[in-house]
């Protein structure tokens, strides 16, 4: 069986806010729904729909060519982030995507929404790594991250 929803926040391959998806039931009411990343779809959900495909207009940069400045930007520099570190370099924890949006605005960088950054897998580790930014609609930038101990 399938559930028809409303996301209501990006999920990674399944689509962007705004979007109608038909999702597996397990899936929909044990993840999505629990997690606020949907709603349930009604035929009066459509101004929802523009609300937020609205939003996230305004979010969004201008156009193109506007989000591929930034990537050349943020591709273009290394950022860093202070993390407590115990022996081994293993960290205390992990690096979020708030964090490393801060040190991309606190080296003079441009100004990322961090839910847009996206990395692979958690970062527990000193050390080099890569995150995925996700700009615009087919933009997006790898931004190396480098942590130190603080």
């Amino acid at each position: 069986m399938t559930t028809k929803l409303i996301l209501t926040h990006e999920v990674t391959g399944l689509g962007a806010p705004g979007d109608v998806v038909e999702v597996k039931d397990g899936y929909a009411r044990n993840y999505l729904v629990p997690r606020g990343l949907a709603t349930g779809w009604s035929k009066g959900a459509e101004k929802e729909i523009a609300a937020i495909r609205t939003a996230r207009s305004k979010r969004a940069h201008d156009s193109v060519e506007a989000a591929a400045a930034v990537r050349d930007a943020l591709e273009g520099s290394r950022y860093t982030v202070k993390a407590r570190a115990g022996a081994g370099g293993r960290l205390f924890g992990t690096v979020t995507t708030k964090e490393i949006a801060e040190a991309v605005l606190a080296s003079g960088g441009p100004s990322v929404d961090r839910r847009k950054i996206e990395a692979k897998q958690h970062i527990k580790t000193l050390g080099t790594h890569q995150v995925v930014v996700h700009l615009h609609e087919g933009v997006s930038a790898r931004v190396t991250v480098e942590v130190v101990p603080a």
